[in-house]
């Protein structure tokens, strides 16, 4: 058999592009492993974003659980419990942010941006990373609050929504904090994002209800992405509005995608580029 006779049998491989749909989804699964095998392997990274909360969570129970349940006639679980996903997915976000910074001062940024991959799976991957630490995070927070009185709602649809939130709200917030990250140096990173969440957290219905803070400034808790986010998730797991709630969660997400997004891929590539 001659050399032609045995290369017209071989099967023909037509390499698909790198900006082809099919290469940028597994391209940007390979990303997401990549980056949960280093956030596992660092256990720094493992107990800020795993740990804390659940901990955070039980001191809260403990130092102010039975006083605002008293001053409420809520069970003060629901509104802690959403509050500490929802700390979670934020402090999971910076921790991510800063990941993206050593990544560009050790050169691997750039040298992923030489190799024949799609582009724009490393932002994508880091993404998908995210909403699977904040999925995970989520479930070990509301497992450790079942036995301080948090109570699952019978329709299992109604727990998935109530674990989506904390996802919905993680990823507006950071594809936020990547853009933030691609324009700022890590300490600054650090000292806006630190300014941000500690105005979210204090200010926000998951301590106590709208009425207790000053009547000039209930319009704004009760607006503020947080507050919107734990009432949805209050809704699906007590009982309340769930509608209005989820429906402003889901337009501060797509707000911030929407303004973030951008900002994000052309710092990305900046960063890839100038590195």
């Amino acid at each position: 058999m001659t050399t032609t006779e045995t290369a017209a049998q071989l099967p023909v491989v037509h390499a698909k592009p790198e900006s082809s749909v099919s290469v940028w989804f597994s391209h940007s699964l390979i990303q997401t492993k990549r980056l949960l095998m280093v956030w596992l392997r660092d256990p720094s990274t493992t107990i800020q974003t795993i740990a804390y909360p659940a901990v955070t969570l039980l001191m809260f129970r403990i130092v102010l659980g039975d006083s605002i349940t008293a001053a409420t006639g809520t069970p003060s679980i629901y509104g802690q419990a959403a509050l500490l996903t929802l700390v979670a997915a934020m402090t999971g976000a910076v921790v991510s942010a800063l990941g993206f910074k050593r990544e560009k001062a050790s050169g691997l940024l750039s040298r992923f941006y030489t190799m024949p991959l799609n582009k724009a799976s490393l932002l994508t991957g880091r993404l998908i990373a995210e909403a699977l630490r904040i999925l995970i995070t989520t479930v070990i927070v509301l497992l450790v609050a079942v036995p301080l009185g948090f109570l699952f709602m019978e329709d299992p649809l109604t727990n998935i929504a109530l674990v989506c939130v904390p996802i919905l709200f993680g990823l507006g917030f950071a594809v936020m904090v990547t853009a933030l990250a691609t324009i700022t140096e890590g300490v600054m990173l650090i000292s806006l994002i630190g300014i941000l969440n500690t105005l979210l957290m204090f200010f926000n219905t998951g301590f106590v209800p709208i009425i207790a803070y000053p009547t000039w400034l209930q319009t704004v808790v009760a607006n503020q992405p947080m507050s919107c986010a734990i009432d949805a998730m209050k809704g699906l797991s007590y009982g309340g509005p769930v509608a209005d709630p989820l429906l402003k969660t889901v337009l501060w997400t797509v707000g911030m995608i929407a303004v973030f997004a951008y900002p994000a891929i052309r710092g990305y590539k900046k960063a890839a580029e100038t590195a």
